[in-house]
């Protein structure tokens, strides 16, 4: 099917979907049915467009090797995968549960009990942020979901950037934005580098990287087979990284890629063909950890014995809770993402000055209620002896300062690896301890 005919079909299901689907006339059927048969036919076109329009999100090469990633404890030589899956995140047959992306397709359609979120009228942006902050100060704004602008050691970093009101690869379905971005786009102060955790639509969002693009942001860093696609939104400097690669942003300031317990894809046919993670920025002002998205593993132990002390990590709260508790859905979920319980024993884990929560009240994505993650959060930080202030809720657009680690180094535990198949645990030798200069 070429795309001239593709947009012809689209055009006949879009008119299709208005006279019939969306029909006001009193014919025995209920508004829910309507809406649910036109999304059923709008997915069904998503799906066949998707074989014919959507761009592949291949494994590229990157910066490691010219004859591409190698195989490691992580990657098989075709697809990315999550090492030393628990068994408490097992299914009962003791594998691993997998729901293929046509599963989830139709499972996000048919499903009638998604909770009711309000749309928040009252929300309003923060004040625009200072246009840097000084060597030796460190100051994060939560923008919204897992957008964060990092101001340290004079450098701004933003973390997963999405502006657009959907996730989606379309801006006319998909998830919507329930809560306006804490910071306005025009009010961003010059950003020095984007990091991108991994390949997902709320996660690396194109619309968002172009406006980026077109006012001046030239740097991105990104997990392994997502550097053509960050490149084509015009980010000229794109650097790909494996798990415990780093790179040096300026003089003082470095960033390393980290392991995550997640997944990827943008498409039907690319799942797992990217690498996923988070990443530890190390500066004069201390370490800063964001997770992206991930499932509770022991990486975050191995994080902590590489980075202490870490004086802020960002992670997720949400989404959890699936709507029926059967053991695979509970152990899928528990492998790539956390709730607010999970998310607290990867606080205790990381032993980190604070936590600041990411990834809740902004998109619909899980069966969790709009302040369901929140109030979580704060009956299992009780539950451990944990202040409220050591693991925060954060007001989008308000600045926080975290406070200052005892002994903050100012250095990675360890430098840039080779790709000639790290694994997740191994300590690098002597001979690797130059990490690479990326611009000035």
């Amino acid at each position: 099917m070429r795309i001239a005919e593709l947009r012809v079909v689209f055009r006949n299901v879009i008119d299709y979907y208005s006279q019939n689907c969306l029909s006001t006339e009193n014919d025995g059927v209920s508004m829910k049915v309507r809406k649910r048969l036109g999304l059923a036919t709008l997915a069904l076109f998503l799906v066949v467009a998707g074989f014919v329009y959507l761009p592949s999100c291949k494994t590229a090469p990157g910066g490691c090797s010219e004859s591409g990633p190698q195989v490691s404890d992580h990657f098989d030589g075709v697809r990315y995968f999550n090492p030393r899956v628990t068994r408490e995140s097992q299914g009962p047959s003791g594998q691993v549960p997998s729901r293929g992306p046509s599963w989830w397709v139709w499972h996000w359609i048919f499903r009638s009990d998604w909770p009711e979120w309000p749309k928040e009228t009252d929300s309003k942006p923060g004040p625009a942020p200072a246009a840097r902050v000084p060597e030796g100060s460190l100051s994060v704004t939560p923008v919204g979901h897992s957008t964060f602008l990092i101001q340290m050691d004079g450098a701004n970093i933003l973390t997963d950037p999405i502006w657009s009101e959907r996730c989606s690869p379309f801006p006319w379905i998909g998830p919507k934005r329930y809560r306006e971005p804490g910071i306005r786009f025009e009010d961003l102060p010059p950003i020095d580098v984007v990091l991108i955790s991994h390949n997902h639509y709320d996660h690396l969002d194109v619309p968002t990287l172009k406006r980026l693009a077109k006012r001046g942001t030239l740097r991105s860093v990104v997990p392994l087979g997502n550097l053509d696609l960050v490149r084509s939104t015009g980010i000229a400097a794109v650097d790909e990284l494996d798990w415990w690669q780093t790179i040096r942003l300026k003089q003082g300031i470095t960033i390393t890629f980290v392991p995550a317990h997640h997944f990827s894809s943008r498409s039907l046919w690319d799942r797992n063909k990217t690498l996923w993670g988070g990443f530890v920025i190390s500066g004069p002002s201390g370490n800063v950890y964001y997770s992206g998205d991930t499932g509770y593993g022991p990486h975050f132990r191995e994080i902590a014995r590489r980075f202490s002390p870490i004086r802020v990590a960002l992670l997720p709260i949400a989404p959890f809770r699936p709507a029926k508790t059967d053991e695979k859905t509970q152990g899928y979920r528990s492998i790539v993402h956390m709730g607010p319980k999970e998310a607290v024993m990867a606080h205790l884990d990381l032993n980190p000055q604070m936590s600041i929560a990411a990834h809740f009240r902004v998109f619909r994505l899980g069966m969790e209620g709009f302040d369901d993650a929140e109030k979580a959060l704060a009956i299992s930080l009780k539950e451990h002896d944990l202040a409220p202030d050591a693991f925060v809720a954060p007001v989008l657009g308000r600045a926080i300062s975290p406070p200052s680690a005892l002994s903050a180094s100012s250095r990675p535990a360890y430098q840039e690896k080779p790709c000639a198949g790290p694994r997740l645990f191994d300590v690098p030798s002597a001979a690797h301890v130059a990490a690479r200069q990326v611009g000035p």
